[in-house]
């Protein structure tokens, strides 16, 4: 499968910058992961992946703040703001917008719900988009450099061969973490709901 991968981008060299624009919208983490291990290796212009993989980053982060304000007024889109997290989210979003859009940035499953929550209580768009490139371009160049760094010390032919396992290795952990985040996100949610008893419930005198 890795062969043939390998034969279609030779022949479409368009094709991997297409795909790290694509990616983002599927799972962030791997498509940073991704990018920077192929700069490595070679699969592409560092300059033109680091631009697909910033602009696919961006665009599939922007489009969840509009589904936050959507949520509103739009049935589709209620889905997203109707969860526990989004709401918890308010006051990162209201008081301290800049700081929690840079934290989240590098906290798997966290970044979802607080972009949703930014559009759903109004955060100020401009600022959100910047922050939201200024994180993004910040992630991606300390994954590049981590992957360069690694490259230049284990030599040309060993930075072939360990870093498509090291990029594997890196997004399994982080698809666990945020598994088991949602995980211990929905057992918390469940302890906390409220018990409400009906009238049959109530004890006699």
């Amino acid at each position: 499968m890795l062969d043939s991968l390998l034969s279609f981008f030779e022949a479409y060299p368009w094709g991997i910058y297409a795909c790290f624009l694509i990616l983002p919208f599927i799972q962030e983490d791997a498509a940073v992961i991704g990018s920077a291990a192929a700069a490595v290796t070679g699969l592409g212009e560092p300059w033109f992946l680091g631009a697909a993989i910033i602009t696919g980053l961006t665009f599939s982060d922007l489009w969840k703040y509009w589904a936050g304000r959507a949520a509103v007024s739009h049935k589709w889109a209620k889905k997203y703001a109707d969860k526990p997290t989004v709401k918890k989210a308010r006051d990162g979003v209201v008081n301290h917008l800049a700081s929690s859009l840079m934290i989240v940035r590098f906290i798997p499953g966290t970044r979802i719900p607080f972009y949703v929550a930014s559009g759903f209580f109004h955060a100020p768009f401009p600022k959100f988009a910047f922050f939201i490139i200024f994180s993004g371009a910040m992630y991606i160049s300390i994954t590049f450099v981590f992957f360069y760094i690694f490259g230049e010390l284990a030599g040309e032919d060993q930075a072939h061969k360990w870093l498509p396992v090291i990029a594997i290795a890196l997004v399994s952990v982080l698809v666990i973490i945020q598994v088991v985040r949602r995980k211990l996100a929905r057992e918390k949610a469940m302890d906390v709901q409220p018990f409400n008893k009906s009238e049959g419930d109530e004890p006699a005198e």
